[in-house]
């Protein structure tokens, strides 16, 4: 069975892959920068992954199996996080050393995000009350760098303004961990409801965009699309990891105009991304099929069609359209069959547009222990449901 193949993916092979290759006994945390059978081929520490291999392995505490190597894994992240990755300033770092020392800040918060997201499932898996403080805090951090004006550095110059949409997906799957964990609490003025109304709201008003039967990745402040390189620059993978959550929130609500605008998403953005000469997604498109820019827009990235893989099943078991299982069919089988690895386990991350491996990697600061997972946990969850 399916449901099967998904679980037994999980806990018989990439769990296992990261547990035995990735954790880091002697200094805590784990390493993610992991050749094909696993060495080690770099040993500075992603921030983003401390956060996500808490949440993913705290989540499968909390979900799957209350395992005391899972929790020990999550703790040995948090740990970490707590005394290596923040800043003087308050805000997180990207990238450390291997024990910890600081290599590089960026001016976005993701790296709070996904500690937040860690923080509140370690504070359900624990009762830790200092773990759940932390992740308000982590929260607040992040919405106030994304959502107040003048606090973010910006990254391009004031001749022409623009706004992108990966805050608002982050916020809304970071308030929806919180209020899974936490409790529909208020943080900076608004309970994690409320801010996930904000974000979908915006996301609906200014980057839907019927007329072109695309969501944008980047937009003028007022909504307007922009016509250059970056304002035409489409990622299907983003937009379908931004449909299942909306559609999540409105299985959640049981609301009806939220799973529409969620499989909507999903189609605009399916007829965009699938490379219908070899299979799988495109990295990038362009919204007025004009040349890409970036050199990368044919490879096929392993966390799109995580991404995709859930946002087609999640839409088949809303909706009942059969149009959805054949997508999912289709996405599932192409990423089973080129990503995965049966000699070593886990998937590869890069491949060519033919589905060919452009790199060995296992692991990079990017890639680790949460698109896939998180997949393989969510769809068997959806199934068994």
């Amino acid at each position: 069975m399916l449901a099967d193949l998904y679980r037994n993916t999980l806990l018989l092979d990439v769990v296992p892959f990261w547990m035995r290759h990735g954790m880091d006994r002697e200094h805590g945390g784990i390493l993610t920068s992991l050749d094909r059978d696993g060495t080690v081929v770099d040993t500075d520490k992603s921030v983003w992954f401390q956060g996500r291999a808490a949440w993913m392995f705290a989540t499968l505490y909390n979900t799957v199996d209350q395992r005391a190597e899972w929790l020990g894994a999550a703790r040995s992240c948090q740990d970490f996080l707590r005394a290596h990755c923040m800043s003087s300033s308050g805000k997180l770092f990207f990238l450390v050393t291997r024990d910890g020392q600081p290599l590089r800040m960026r001016r976005y918060v993701f790296s709070e995000s996904f500690a937040a997201i860690a923080s509140a499932a370690l504070a359900k898996a624990t009762g830790d009350e200092r773990a759940a403080g932390e992740s308000v805090r982590y929260f607040e951090t992040y919405l106030r760098h994304s959502f107040t004006p003048g606090v973010m550095p910006p990254k391009f110059e004031d001749s022409r303004p623009q706004k992108g949409i990966g805050a608002h997906m982050i916020g809304i799957v970071t308030a929806q961990e919180l209020r899974t964990h936490l409790g529909d609490i208020s943080i900076s003025g608004r309970t994690c409801s409320e801010w996930i109304n904000f974000s979908i709201a915006e996301i609906e008003r200014d980057f839907l965009k019927p007329e072109l039967r695309a969501l944008m990745e980047v937009v003028a402040p007022g909504g307007q699309p922009l016509d250059h390189f970056d304002g035409r620059l489409l990622n299907p993978g983003h937009a379908l990891e931004c449909a299942w959550f909306i559609m999540h929130e409105g299985r959640w609500r049981n609301d009806q105009r939220l799973i529409h605008l969620g499989t909507t998403i999903l189609d605009w953005m399916w007829e965009r991304g699938w490379d219908q000469d070899y299979g799988g997604l495109f990295y990038f498109r362009d919204v007025k099929n004009l040349p890409v820019q970036e050199y990368w827009h044919e490879m096929k990235f392993w966390w799109p069609h995580n991404e995709a893989i859930i946002a087609t099943l999640l839409a088949w078991k809303l909706t009942g359209d059969s149009k959805y299982a054949r997508w999912h069919q289709a996405v599932h089988d192409w990423s089973f069959k080129h990503f995965s690895d049966a000699q070593f386990g886990e998937w590869y991350g890069y491949l060519r547009r033919d589905g060919s491996a452009s790199s060995t990697l296992k692991g990079s600061h990017w890639k680790g222990p949460f698109h896939l997972p998180r997949m393989l946990w969510y769809c068997h969850r959806l199934l068994a449901d």
